[in-house]
């Protein structure tokens, strides 16, 4: 694994042609969208770089997003779902049917509520067709290591971010739905050209340096060092959104 850069002064080599990024933790302030980070967004849409939000959030909540953000498409659910501007929605992983996939979901779930009786359902689950999840205040380190287990013993993967967890198909991931969607909508940009931006567990696939070279993490997500096998190749100053105004900067060439 290479050392981690301070974002580049003078740019991105080969220059980016579209911006992947994570939402909770990294386009958010407390949890929160600021008027900064629509600023950000209306930049980078006048220098002409398409940003396309890759989240773990439900395919509800991320179906609006998708419409009312300055963004060329927002991918829901950890790479379960891609909602294109102005247009319907993908599936991305190879589910049947639905609602069985869901009840299958359900029954892991309770599997593990036999564990640790105070988990509950997030309150967006509701709104998911892909994955489900619970919250992740009050679990321990060890928790979620044990849980990991679990889930992959039923043959689950597992994975959280900074507010939730998450069941889910294995090979399922931001990376292997940005894959597909760069394939169906953007078949000119290779991954090279493509800057991927996160800070959590869920976004690890995203810093993967055989799939996204150039991949960039905001301040905290430091705070996840020790348990991420691959690390951002660029790391900003500064946490959350701040540190993606840092990232905005350098690709609209504001000193």
């Amino acid at each position: 694994m290479g050392e981690v850069q301070p974002l580049p002064s003078r740019g991105f080599s080969p220059a980016a042609r579209l911006l992947a990024t994570d939402m909770d933790g990294t386009l958010t302030r407390q949890g929160k969208f600021t008027a900064a980070l629509l600023g950000g967004l209306e930049r980078l849409q006048a220098a002409g770089l398409p940003v396309m939000i890759v989240t773990g959030r439900s395919a509800g909540w991320v179906n609006g997003l998708a419409h009312y953000l300055p963004v060329v498409g927002a991918m829901a659910e950890n790479g379960g779902v891609y909602f294109p501007q102005n247009a319907a929605p993908e599936l991305l992983v190879d589910i049947p049917e639905l609602m069985l996939h869901r009840q299958q979901l359900s029954e892991a779930f309770a599997q593990m509520q036999e564990r640790w009786p105070h988990l509950h359902e997030s309150a967006d689950n509701r709104f998911r067709l892909t994955d489900w999840t619970f919250d992740l205040q009050g679990l321990s380190e060890s928790d979620l290591t044990a849980m990991a287990d679990l889930c992959h013993t039923l043959g689950w993967g597992f994975t959280y971010s900074t507010v939730q967890c998450h069941l889910f198909k294995p090979g399922q991931s931001k990376a292997a739905g940005l894959l597909q969607v760069l394939q169906r909508h953007f078949a000119t940009v290779t991954t090279a050209d493509v800057i991927t931006l996160g800070d959590s567990p869920n976004d690890e696939s995203l810093f993967d340096p055989a799939l996204f070279p150039q991949s960039v993490g905001v301040a905290n997500v430091k705070d996840y060092w020790q348990h991420l096998t691959y690390h951002p190749a660029y790391l900003a100053q500064a946490c959350e959104v701040d540190g993606f105004l840092e990232l905005v900067d350098v690709l609209t060439c504001r000193p």
